[in-house]
């Protein structure tokens, strides 16, 4: 390349750094794209997004500490011509058993809450339950409501404030149940039942997704959460 083409090629400045990086945010929005498991909805996805947050924090952490010190040593200790060679080392006990020690502590905090999670989300809640069926089909999504004798298809209809307690299994292959907003992810399986509740803190409508490929048109296998008052909720029942 000539002297001349590299004085005259455009640079890239900071305010173009900042116009990509604001459109790279802009792609996060949960308006546009409402399939987001960070906006929870529902106390078991709270839990999650409980433990996500804390684990964010903690790495968020080591890593200003790690690159900061990186950064500090190589412009502090940086080479020079007339530099002698430095001082030979072989090994510190001391430093060693700080930067054991130290990931271990961070790796306790952390399993803290993910056990304690895996836990509550694990045992099925008691009460007032709305016991709905879900069977997984190459490729949509059947909802059966045994105690009004409904089914529907790739809609789950539930209530606000009540909890629902989903009884999955497959008629097929594996497939993976995820309603974001309001829960984790469940496998499931043909000839096995996996269980999965959540109960609904607001109204609307928001979608899900298997998240198990299953076959040519996985991406397709999508279902949507219509969550209603109690009052909508029993006018749909009546009109089913």
């Amino acid at each position: 390349m000539s002297v001349r083409n590299a004085a005259t090629r455009p640079r890239v400045g900071p305010v173009s750094w900042l116009c990509l990086l604001a459109l790279a945010a802009a792609g996060c929005s949960p308006e546009r794209y409402p399939q987001t498991a960070l906006l929870p909805l529902s106390e078991f996805a709270r839990i999650g997004d409980h433990v996500q947050d804390q684990t964010f924090y903690w790495a968020l952490g080591v890593f200003v500490l790690v690159e900061g010190a990186l950064l500090y040593a190589i412009f502090r200790f940086r080479g020079r011509p007339d530099d002698p060679e430095p001082k030979q080392i072989h090994g510190n006990t001391t430093v060693e058993i700080i930067w054991t020690v130290i990931p271990a502590l961070i790796l306790a905090a952390i399993a803290v809450p993910t056990v304690r999670g895996i836990f509550e989300t694990a045992a099925i809640p008691r009460g007032d339950l709305l016991e709905i069926e879900v069977v997984g089909h190459q490729w949509w999504w059947e909802f059966r409501y045994p105690e009004y004798g409904i089914v529907t298809a790739n809609e789950l209809v539930i209530p606000v404030g009540r909890t629902v307690h989903l009884r999955q299994n497959s008629a097929d292959v594996i497939h993976s149940f995820w309603p974001p907003r309001f829960a984790g992810k469940r496998d499931v399986f043909p000839g096995r039942e996996t269980r999965l509740w959540f109960a609904a803190d607001s109204t609307g409508l928001y979608p899900g997704q298997c998240t198990e490929f299953c076959g040519i048109q996985h991406a397709r296998m999508a279902f949507h959460v219509l969550s209603q008052t109690p009052q909508e909720f029993e006018r749909w029942v009546a009109r089913m």
